[in-house]
């Protein structure tokens, strides 16, 4: 069934992706989602088309998308199914991205190996990892302050202000099995008191400088045309962190400096702390 996620508060015209995939499509539409949080404001109709194994179907659906002007992303594992999509989709005009095909690929040729091409595979492989298929839908109804109410289920808070890195590191944690949320710390607004019930050994304060966040909030600002506002004052950025700075000690929440370091960087850190070791030396059980 169709679904609208709206992600972020400002309007933008409605745009349609299908999901398209020789078995349920679950793998594509985890990949999508997760992508789309990082674009605010996007009005997006997720269409799924699942069990697509014929010719026939994929015809129908690359000519149903080009009435819609919409995007195609695929993971057939069928190399003659991939080679008709692309087919019918220059000859239609229609934007089709493969998903699958090119790690197939890849591993066709370091493992020297012929993959089997069998739908449905990759969904036997993700149910061998319940853990992180659990841990990315606990972040999702756990970012930006979602479900406070059981926010003491989260093995990892992450706290900041906004354009700090929180959901991104959220969602590396996730892949990776940990149950991860973050909750945003807002000037003048005390933070939730499910929050201050976690665990103060499992909550980390991401603390970005000045300029690194004026630099992000102005391209948001600018890329979606919103008006001026103290979000990208330098003299209210420097108060925000300072609240936060001041929150994080008086709740001895441990402060991690995210300036410069990618998400990887971050999370090595956070988890190094959290058990001693490295990420992946330490997934969660």
């Amino acid at each position: 069934m169709p679904s609208n996620p709206s992600l972020g508060s400002k309007k933008s015209s409605l745009r349609s992706i299908f999901i398209v995939s020789d078995a349920t499509g679950g793998t594509a539409l985890r990949v999508v989602r997760s992508a789309l949080v990082q674009f605010d404001g996007a009005q997006i109709n997720l269409i799924e088309r699942g069990q697509v194994n014929t010719p026939q179907r994929i015809c129908a659906i690359v000519q149903e998308a080009a009435k819609e002007k919409a995007l195609i992303l695929h993971t057939l594992v069928s190399s003659d199914l991939r080679s008709l999509m692309l087919q019918q989709s220059r000859l239609m005009g229609v934007d089709a991205m493969d998903l699958m095909g090119p790690v197939l690929d890849r591993l066709t040729v370091f493992l020297k190996l012929s993959p089997k091409e069998e739908p449905g595979i990759y969904q036997h492989l993700a149910e061998g990892k319940t853990r992180e298929i659990e841990a990315v839908d606990f972040a999702f109804h756990h970012d930006d302050g979602q479900g406070a109410d059981d926010l003491k289920k989260a093995e990892v808070v992450l706290v900041g202000v906004s354009r700090s890195m929180k959901t991104p590191t959220m969602l590396y944690l996730a892949y990776h099995g940990w149950f991860a949320a973050n909750v945003p710390l807002i000037l003048e607004i005390p933070p939730p008191q499910q929050l201050l019930e976690v665990s103060k050994e499992k909550v980390f304060c991401l603390i970005s400088d000045e300029r690194q966040l004026l630099t992000m909030r102005n391209s948001r600002v600018k890329a979606y045309d919103l008006p001026p506002s103290p979000y990208t004052s330098p003299e209210y950025i420097r108060t925000e962190l300072s609240y936060a700075r001041m929150v994080c000690r008086e709740n001895n929440w441990r402060t991690i400096e995210t300036a410069g370091k990618s998400i990887e960087e971050i999370t090595r850190e956070i988890i190094g702390l959290l058990t001693g070791g490295s990420l992946m030396d330490h997934m969660p059980a």
